[in-house]
């Protein structure tokens, strides 16, 4: 079983989020069929932006089965937090912190698995969204940047002293993009 903060998973099973593919009616299959908790597809830290259409599909609504899990990505520790904060007041049971995505578009914006190249970042990051959030905060991140700068262990060390309640790790760097590593040698 998995526990985090006070929710307890039927299922060690947690569908992770994909911008695109896991919207509201996929994750209601993937828990018909076995998912413990699914997980929204990433919403900017920017909560400024929410008004989108497309965002506002990606914030919890009532409906969601429990726990509901929301991602948030962006680069800036208090945009984080106050994103975090905000996500709780909407309903988000579980606020989970985007570090794995190798999108170029959310790296160049220093987001996603562009996070793990700063380490002291990933820390205020951690830090100001457990601190701001009332609800239990998660993370997922890749194994590195590349093969050269494998740091998961570390980024992981500094999850746990900042009081993230689970992490889960994409067994890929971000040089992998979304390859397999029998197909790409450096993956």
């Amino acid at each position: 079983m998995i526990q985090i903060g006070d929710h307890s998973l039927s299922k060690p099973i947690v569908l992770a989020p994909m911008a695109g593919i896991t919207d509201q009616p996929f994750r209601e299959v993937c828990q018909a069929y076995g998912a413990g908790a699914t997980t929204a597809e990433m919403v900017t830290s920017n909560w400024q932006l929410w008004q989108s259409q497309k965002s506002s599909t990606r914030l919890p609504d009532q409906s969601w089965p429990e726990p509901r899990i929301v991602q948030i990505a962006g680069s800036e520790p208090e945009q984080m937090a106050e994103a975090a904060r905000r996500c709780a007041e909407v309903g988000a049971q579980v606020i989970d912190i985007n570090m794995g995505c190798p999108a170029k578009k959310v790296c160049k914006k220093a987001a996603g698995s562009a996070l793990l190249q700063d380490e002291p970042l990933v820390a205020q990051i951690l830090t100001a969204v457990v601190k701001a959030s009332p609800v239990p905060v998660t993370v997922k991140i890749r194994t590195g940047w590349d093969q050269a700068h494998r740091n998961a262990p570390r980024i992981a060390r500094i999850a746990e002293d900042a009081g993230i309640r689970a992490l889960a790790i994409h067994g890929r760097t971000k040089a992998c993009l979304f390859g397999s590593g029998r197909i790409r040698d450096h993956c």
